[in-house]
């Protein structure tokens, strides 16, 4: 298990996400559909299928 730090938020994506999209167009998905800067120390979980 992985512990996050206090006040770390944590958001995740519903629904399936096409892994091969590489770390950049993860990020650019955090920023398009959640509306979050990928830079601001939160953390981003994604589903592969």
């Amino acid at each position: 298990m992985i512990g996050v730090g206090n006040g770390v938020r944590v958001y995740l994506a519903c629904g399936v996400t096409d892994m091969r999209k590489g770390i950049s167009g993860l990020a650019a998905l955090a920023q398009d559909r959640l509306r979050q800067d990928p830079t601001s120390g939160a953390l981003f979980a994604f589903r592969g299928r």
